[in-house]
């Protein structure tokens, strides 16, 4: 209605305007033409449906017009109902000069909107009155009221329906404490199947290749977990929680490996290896990358193999999450000198062969 309104008014002031040059017989020849065709739809349609746009410009139209006058027009509807309409227009206009006079509440400032979401947003277990006693805090003088219906205006729900640890939020919040370990296997020319174990720090994503054997017993995996302990132990890394899944190849010996240095074991669920995501991830990247384009001769070059790719996925290969950085490897800072910029010269370096490139300045 607020866009058909002015366009009924306009189109009536460019009517009105083409009326002005004709002549009064042409003038009565065309009111009796629209007066017949009138009246022949009137005779097909026994109650036309009329929008509250035309409503509304109806009744500015007649509500000059003498109610007498009013009832010798050949209107689509009754001299009463147009009456009315004109009545319902001005209680309207009334009604809004009325509301626009009250003296109400001034709105918030979008400052303060944006601060209160921020809040709720960066810690899901505060509710209203939480986030209103931090506004507080700031100097920041707002209704407990108001905070409440701006969470409620944005759709966030309270607190104790929000406050809820999801597994990737455990992930996030963890991570710089998180190892996921996992087997995989590679298939050598002579139909050999051999296990390789591997280890993934979530918050660097740095990836260390722990061994591999075709026969993984018991006592392997557990002299596995005590010389990646030794590592760990090392560098100075702190370890709070390893991810595992239920594979028979973790014997209690393993596990007991790692709790001793207070090392928490997390089991993943029964076929949920998203619980293991980054993990899985990663061998995903080296079947792609790596196996997938290597003919694996015996478990020795299997071993030469995934050394290389792990150098060069610690060491030069760019991660997403990490800002196109490498575990071990800082982002470079942007060139902006436009003299470096005209002429690169960038050298490529080859692992394995050609399957790996590495890509630098030269020097």
């Amino acid at each position: 209605m607020l866009l058909r309104l002015p366009y009924l008014a306009v189109s009536s002031v460019f009517a009105f305007i083409r009326l002005l040059p004709m002549s009064d017989a042409d003038k009565d020849t065309e009111i009796l033409t629209l007066r017949h065709q009138l009246a022949v739809l009137q005779r097909q349609i026994d109650r036309p449906r009329v929008p509250p746009a035309d409503r509304a410009l109806l009744a500015a139209l007649l509500h000059r017009v003498p109610r007498p006058k009013l009832r010798q027009l050949q209107l689509i509807v009754a001299p009463e109902t147009v009456l009315r309409w004109h009545r319902d227009l001005m209680r309207r206009r009334h009604a809004d000069l009325a509301r626009r006079k009250q003296a109400g509440r001034p709105p918030t400032r979008r400052a303060i909107q944006a601060l209160v979401l921020r809040l709720a947003r960066e810690n899901s277990s505060w509710g209203y009155r939480r986030i209103h006693g931090e506004l507080a805090v700031l100097g920041i003088k707002v209704a407990p009221s108001t905070v409440w219906e701006i969470l409620r205006a944005h759709g966030i729900e309270p607190a104790p329906e929000r406050d809820r640890q999801t597994w990737a939020a455990f992930l996030r919040g963890q991570a710089h404490a998180i190892l996921a370990c996992d087997f995989f296997t590679a298939t050598t020319l002579n139909g050999a199947t051999v296990y390789v174990f591997a280890v993934i720090e979530h918050a660097d994503r740095r990836i260390r290749i722990l061994g591999a054997t075709a026969h993984p017993t018991a006592a392997w995996v557990t002299q596995a977990a005590r010389n990646l302990m030794m590592d760990l132990q090392d560098v100075g890394a702190t370890v709070a929680y390893l991810i595992r899944d239920r594979d028979s190849k973790y014997t209690r010996a393993f596990d007991a490996v790692f709790e001793a240095e207070g090392v928490e074991i997390v089991t993943t669920g029964i076929r949920v290896p998203r619980m293991n995501s980054i993990m899985e991830r990663w061998v995903q990247t080296c079947r792609h990358e790596l196996l997938d384009r290597t003919l694996i001769w015996n478990q020795a070059h299997l071993l030469h193999a995934l050394n290389e790719f792990e150098a060069y996925y610690n060491g030069h290969r760019p991660h997403r999450t990490l800002h196109s950085a490498a575990p071990l490897r800082p982002a470079p800072e942007p060139i902006t000198a436009p003299d470096r910029l005209h002429y690169l010269d960038v050298r490529r370096r080859d692992r394995l062969g050609g399957i790996l490139h590495e890509y630098a300045h030269a020097a």
